[in-house]
Formats: C-alpha cells, structure tokens, sequence
C-alpha cells in the first residue's frame, strides 16, 4: 500500500525551489552535457521534468525501463530532439563510453541531461574520459535555505524527526514517514549496492550501516568496526566508499594545512537522511552538516570554487564540529550545541592561536551576541540563510 502524500504540496515546494537552480542549469545545456547527481528520490527526475518543459521536443529515456533500454542500446533517437535526458544510465555497461559517443557525435542544437543516484563523476572508474565535456550538479534533499528560499519554514524537530527526502518530510505523519524510511533503506542495500557491485555480504553491509548511525560525528575507526563486524578494515574502508558513491552516506576530513601535524587523521561521517542517525546531539549535528554540505557543493557547483567542509581536533582532544575551507583558505568554523549560549572554549581556542572566525549554533537560544569575530546565533534561523560567508 502506497502512503498517501499531497503531491500538489511536494510539486509546489520543489518546483519553487529549484527555479534558483534551473537558469544556471540551463546556461550549462547550452555548452556540454549536464550531470545532476545526488540520493535516490532526492527530486532529480522532477528537476529534469522541469528543464524538458522549456524544450519544444524532448526524449526522456531511463535505462531501468527496458522499451527505454532497446531505444538507449539503438541510439534511435529522432534527430529534431533538442534535449535528450538519460536517467540511471550509470547502470550501462560502458556508460562512459557510451555518452562519450553520444556528445562527441551529436546533431547540431541538441543538448544533454544525465541524472542518477550515483557519483556520476566517479561511478565505476573504467572507461573512457568524459572530462571537459559536462557540467555537474548536486540535489539533495531539502534543508532550511531551501525552503526558506521557496518561502516555507518549519520547526528544527520538523526536520531531524523526518530528514529531508520530500516523501517523508511532506508526509501525513512521523507513522507514514517512517513506513517510507525502512522501504527506503532497504531498497538502497539490497538494490542499489547490488547495482553498484556485486557484494555477497549484504548481511556485513546492513550491519554496518547500523554500526554508522550510532557512530555519526565522531572520528571514524575502520579498525573498530572491522572488529565489531568481523571483515578485514579495507573492506569496511571500501564498504563506506560504495555508500558514499551512492550518496547515503558522506564524510568529512580533520583540516590540517595550518595545524599541521597536530590533527588526527579520521573521518567523520554523517547520513544525508538525517532522521537515520541514533541519539539526539548526533542528530542534530548530522542536520547542520548536511545543510552545511549543500551550501557548500551548490556553491562550488555554481561558481567552480572549490569548498571543503572539515573538522578540527587536536591530540589533546580539542575539537571544533566543522570548518569551511575556500580554495585551501579557512573561511568560517561552526560548532553545534543544543542550548549553550556561551562561547565554547574551543572556538576561542582555535580562533586565538589560528585567528578562524567562528559561529556558535545553537538550538534553543533566546538572545544571539558576539564576541569580536565569534558569534552565537540561532541554529535554524541561521542556517535557513541562502547566501552565507562561505
């Protein structure tokens, strides 16, 4: 039985919003091919629907469909079509190539979308280069400068109970939303991994993924969990890649180009459905870095500034959540707290010794303030800003 959504709600939402992607998106089909990657029902087909309405002639073609398939394999195609649209072609045997062919032999006016739930830039390294001949760009589920852009708001618990997937986050209820979590979830490991790569330990993967949502935001041991599920550390190692491929999981590296060798070397990693993540703090932090990570990728998406989301820890334990990294520059650091209002003494560290300004984002805050260049403001209200430093 489906779960019943208003799809009117979930079309209005998504289709305010991407307008703000959809001028730039379209500026790009006019020069290469137009890669938009990100999770599984993040919105990509709908985007792509969008982009077809401003074409006169268009061929959407998915390669999970097999008529679509046949007409994909025969390249038969009429050649009045202004924009063709492949989705999941990543599936392809030899996709590269494939698009290559495509791009490199196509008909005068014609331009070309790929959409799929993978790491399209890095899917299944073989193959020919596709380099210099696409643009690429990142859906993902939605955060507060999202829909605050499409002039909607919602409570903080709105988002860490749902996440930010539309079919959840719009649902009737936390009841429904969960029914849609568990299908989900299962869909991507016994599905999409299986599409990925051949595993014949589904069961060490769904263990693992359990493992990670009570792990989130701390320093990541691939040791530990190599343990914990009794596989060798390189294939935990290599398990996490194929979950960040497929954009269920990502993960961010301690910043050290101006602390040098005073910072660990493990990853954090976070869920891009943040209702996933066990325990409250880890929650809440995996909803501010994900938000953070959408800023920072469109960013980067639009301009070609390169943008890292880091973290910062000494050996003697001082961490702070998060540091943007513009062009190997420090920008801005972030630390998350539920209801502290003053300065943590990490901030002030890192801010004294290295001169990084620095947010405080907290949850529940009555008054902002600041201290120089170190502020404490409203976790929600600040990120529901579209434009922020960074």
């Amino acid at each position: 039985m489906r779960v019943f959504l208003d799809y009117s709600a979930i079309g209005f939402i998504i289709a305010t919003m991407k307008r703000q992607q959809l001028q730039s998106i379209q500026a790009d089909l006019a020069k290469k091919m137009v890669f938009i990657s990100g999770p599984r029902q993040a919105g990509k087909t709908w985007l792509a629907k969008q982009l077809m309405s401003s074409y006169p002639r268009t061929l959407y073609l998915n390669w999970d469909n097999r008529q679509d398939r046949e007409l994909l394999e025969q390249q038969a195609w009429d050649r009045k079509i202004q924009l063709l649209v492949f989705d999941e072609i990543h599936k392809m045997a030899g996709w590269k190539n494939y698009l290559k062919g495509v791009w490199d032999t196509r008909h005068p006016g014609l331009s070309v979308l790929v959409t799929g739930s993978a790491r399209l830039e890095t899917f299944r390294q073989s193959g020919d280069s596709l380099a210099g001949r696409y643009f690429h760009h990142r859906l993902f589920p939605f955060t507060p400068a999202e829909l605050a852009a499409a002039g909607s708001s919602y409570p903080l618990d709105h988002y860490l109970t749902r996440g930010g997937f539309p079919e959840p986050f719009l649902a009737e209820n936390d009841t429904e939303a969960n029914r849609w979590r568990r299908q989900y979830l299962d869909g991507l490991i016994r599905e999409d991994i299986l599409n990925y790569e051949n595993i014949n330990q589904l069961k060490a993967m769904n263990l693992l993924v359990e493992l990670l949502r009570h792990r989130v935001a701390s320093p990541l041991s691939y040791q530990s969990l190599s343990e914990d599920i009794g596989v060798a550390p390189n294939t935990i190692r290599h398990y996490i890649d194929i979950l960040e491929a497929l954009y269920i999981v990502f993960r961010i590296h301690p910043h050290h180009a101006s602390i040098a060798r005073s910072l660990r070397q493990q990853p954090k990693l976070y869920f891009f459905d943040t209702a996933l993540v066990a325990g409250a703090p880890q929650r809440l932090e995996n909803f501010v870095a994900l938000s953070l990570y959408r800023q920072i990728c469109l960013g980067e998406d639009r301009d070609g500034q390169r943008r890292q989301l880091c973290y910062l820890r000494t050996k003697e334990g001082r961490e702070v959540d998060f540091i943007v990294v513009r062009e190997g520059t420090p920008v801005l650091m972030l630390e998350v707290k539920s209801s502290e209002t003053k300065i943590d003494p990490n901030l002030q560290y890192f801010h004294e010794r290295y001169h990084f300004p620095g947010v405080q984002l907290t949850a529940e805050l009555r008054l902002e303030h600041a201290a120089g260049p170190l502020q404490v403001r409203r976790l929600l209200d600040y990120l529901e800003q579209e434009t922020l430093l960074f």
